[in-house]
């Protein structure tokens, strides 16, 4: 064999900085993913950094430093939120490619300095945006591909999630479906109308956002930590067709050839069976081998973060500033 089809062969070698929740399903994923290789692990709790390795059987380390010695290519940075800045610009400056979890940051100067940072660099950046990797939205995508869609509904509630103290539901819960509808529309968002409340949690706890995309799109998104049970539906309407998926059960049902007596067919679409964190950890491997760019870019994870941000502005908890950018916000009422 070749030097350079070992080179390519070679797994790539891959630490997880931050095994709460999150990062020990990366952690867990990369264990058994064909061309990555888990080189180990970094959290500053103890117990937890040796519960994961035990179960994994990796090496486990205090801190992002400790990792870089381990010889890793790349990193996932799983951290807590506030912490994204500086552990990716940590591991870009090192040369090591990032996928960062969903937010990529809690500010838009602080994303846009980890996407800066990588294009200098030339590592690869992904955006942990995991629900794009949902079969049941990759299969709304595939139903309407080529039509022109007009609007776009997505609800993602749920109890209050315990774990959950420095951020309320939109850049918890919202965030995955800023990004759905860029994703969706190929657009970006244009202009925001957006009502949010705290009920029962110090944070927002309640958010209806309306939104139009630049090229004429009408979406909302219905998202709370209020309703008992989890729910997760998305439903699209086209010029010939309406999509309703349900991303929990994955689940999508196609409606169309409506007719002028009101009926209209109906049938349910296939959807693949996959782990979406699976296929996106998949997706970074072919980033950093260069096979292809990143599956949610950098400037993606700018997007959706901005737009979240513009949505709390005049949210007296909100704590977060992005900086000025084209985006319009349209006064609720």
């Amino acid at each position: 064999m070749a030097q350079g089809e070992a080179a390519t062969s070679a797994p790539i070698r891959i630490g997880v900085v931050g095994v709460g929740v999150m990062g020990y399903n990366h952690a867990r994923v990369l264990n058994d993913l064909p061309g990555a290789q888990l080189a180990g692990i970094a959290d500053p709790d103890v117990v937890q950094r040796g519960k994961v390795a035990a179960m994994l059987g990796c090496p486990a380390v205090a801190d992002v430093d400790e990792l870089f010695a381990l010889g890793v290519d790349a990193l996932v940075v799983a951290a807590p939120t506030h912490l994204h800045h500086d552990v990716a610009i940590a591991a870009i400056a090192a040369g090591k490619h990032v996928l960062v979890e969903k937010p990529i940051a809690p500010t838009v100067a602080e994303a846009r300095a980890i996407v800066d940072a990588a294009e200098r660099q030339g590592v690869a950046l992904m955006v942990g945006h995991v629900e794009r990797f949902n079969p049941a939205v990759e299969a709304i995508k595939n139903a309407i591909r080529g039509e022109e869609i007009l609007s776009i509904g997505i609800t993602r509630v749920g109890p209050f999630p315990p774990r959950m103290s420095n951020v309320g539901v939109v850049i918890d819960l919202a965030v995955h479906d800023i990004d759905l509808i860029c994703h969706f529309t190929g657009s970006q968002i244009a202009e925001i109308q957006p009502q949010v409340k705290a009920a029962v949690a110090d944070r927002e706890d309640i958010a209806l956002l309306q939104f139009r995309t630049a090229n004429g799109v009408l979406a909302h998104i219905n998202t709370n930590w209020l309703t008992p049970f989890k729910a997760r539906t998305v439903h699209v309407a086209t010029r010939n067709k309406y999509v309703i998926g349900d991303l929990l059960t994955r689940q999508v049902t196609e409606c169309f050839d409506y007719k002028p007596d009101g009926s209209y067919s109906m049938r349910h679409l296939p959807v693949a069976y996959a782990e979406p964190l699976r296929v996106e950890l998949t997706r970074f491997l072919e980033a950093v081998r260069g096979e292809r760019g990143p599956a949610v870019s950098g400037e993606d994870g700018v997007a959706a973060i901005a737009t979240a941000i513009r949505c709390l502005e005049n949210f007296p908890t909100a704590k977060s500033v992005a900086d000025p950018t084209p985006l319009r916000v349209v006064a609720a009422g």
